[in-house]
């Protein structure tokens, strides 16, 4: 069996999440800290036991760029016009993209949205070389309110879940497909039929996390420390020994 790609093998310091509504945070969830962003943190704080300095760049209703066709009504800077300020300047070794959502929904075309997410991926890359989380597009329900949001559809969402796909595949970055993990159980969106609720942002930041796991060795050197003096490691891995099966570090 092929092992994953190992990204990361030291505890990570700073993540910045650059995104829209769903990373910032708003009145459909109880309590700030029940956001996607801030669970993943505490997530990767506590299995690599030190803490990540988390700086969540979200804003609601934000456009990618402003070719997107919701950016006159979008709240601004776009991504494009502050990912240097709220990334590269925060020098993250972590970074969330996380976009496409509020431009599926205002009808941009695919190629305009690919050549501004691969911008921003070369160019932070090119800063300070981070390692670099693509998120799908969210589920929802609520697809013929709020204007101009109104043009979106699950076929759509598809085809811009391909293209991110696509560019992590591309861009040698990991890919968290939260898509597949919010997809269908529409209990997992709140009442206004765009936001994950706080089941569904519980199930956001489980499907990152184990993305980023999965390739961040980092994560369980401290895990492995404390593992290792206990008198069930001792015994264990003496029996694996005796029988030709003994433990190897393969990371």
């Amino acid at each position: 069996m092929e092992h994953p790609k190992d990204y990361r093998k030291t505890p990570y310091k700073r993540l910045v999440i650059l995104g829209e509504s769903t990373v910032e945070g708003g009145p459909w969830l109880p309590k700030t800290e029940d956001r996607y962003a801030d669970i993943l943190a505490r997530l990767i704080s506590e299995c690599q036991g030190e803490p990540i300095e988390s700086i969540n760049k979200g804003i609601g209703a934000n456009a990618i760029s402003p070719r997107s066709p919701g950016y006159a009504d979008s709240r601004k800077p776009s991504a494009m016009e502050r990912y240097r300020k709220d990334v590269i300047d925060n020098q993250p070794d972590l970074f969330i993209l996380a976009y496409g959502l509020n431009d599926m929904r205002a009808g941009m075309p695919l190629s305009d949205f690919r050549a501004d997410m691969a911008t921003i991926i070369e160019e932070v890359r090119k800063a300070c070389a981070p390692v670099t989380v693509l998120t799908t597009v969210y589920y929802m329900t609520g697809w013929k309110s709020f204007p101009p949001y109104d043009k979106g559809s699950v076929e759509l969402t598809l085809r811009y879940n391909d293209c991110i796909r696509g560019l992590a595949a591309e861009y040698d970055c990991i890919l968290a497909d939260v898509w597949s993990a919010e997809a269908g159980p529409d209990w997992f969106i709140h009442y206004d039929g765009v936001h994950a609720n706080r089941l569904g942002n519980l199930i956001i930041a489980q499907k990152i996390f184990e993305a980023i796991a999965r390739h961040s060795s980092g994560l369980a050197e401290k895990i492995f420390e404390e593992d290792l003096p206990t008198r069930w490691t001792s015994d264990t891995t003496q029996s694996r020994s005796h029988v030709g099966d003994p433990f190897t570090k393969t990371w």
